[in-house]
């Protein structure tokens, strides 16, 4: 292995440990907590380190949300391929997705929240996000109902998991009543 290759690579596990460590941080105690200086001391590098691979928390958060996006992705691709016909495959890729956002409520707000300099709907939108939305699509795609675009489906039923996401977080849905809420989406919207 040659000096370049080994500094790449080193340079790639630091800038994993920053996210990672944001990432941790963030979930324990908030993304208020996550500065500069604490991601610092914790990976035990000095802030211009830090700076070398994020220009500031901004970035960190973005990195911290195409990560997520593409974890979310992943779930709910798996969640979907172990479920039987269309109707399952939605009910799952519902509670996959709000199982995710209750889960990692600080990379949710990575995602969804938060200004982590990420171009949304966009041409310049970043693979991951597309990605995560492209999971989304593959899946709702064919109970849209006649004459519904697919991509105006999947973003009206995933605004819809979205504000239950939020709003159970926020408290102001009862979180036992998730299950119910989830049926009702599934009942109204998917037409099988």
């Amino acid at each position: 292995m040659s000096v370049q290759e080994r500094k790449q690579r080193e340079r790639a596990e630091r800038e994993r440990l920053i996210v990672a460590t944001a990432r941790e941080l963030a979930e324990q105690q908030g993304w208020d907590a996550v500065t500069t200086r604490r991601l610092a001391e914790r990976i035990e590098y000095s802030q211009p380190v830090l700076y070398s691979h994020f220009r500031g928390k901004r970035e960190i958060i973005g990195a911290v949300a195409l990560q997520g996006a593409t974890e979310m992705a992943a779930a709910v691709r798996a969640a979907a391929s172990a479920a039987d016909g269309p109707r399952d495959r939605v009910r799952a890729l519902a509670r996959t997705y709000l199982d995710f956002a209750a889960r990692n409520p600080a990379v949710y707000d990575a995602l969804f929240q938060l200004d982590g300099g990420l171009a949304f709907a966009q041409e310049d939108t970043p693979g991951p996000l597309k990605d995560a939305f492209a999971a989304l699509l593959e899946n709702l795609g064919e109970v849209a109902g006649d004459g519904v675009h697919p991509a105006l489906f999947t973003e009206v039923f995933w605004a819809a998991l979205h504000g239950q996401a939020t709003l159970t977080r926020a408290g102001r849905l009862p979180p036992e009543d998730a299950a119910q809420r989830v049926e009702l989406l599934v009942d109204r919207l998917a037409v099988v």
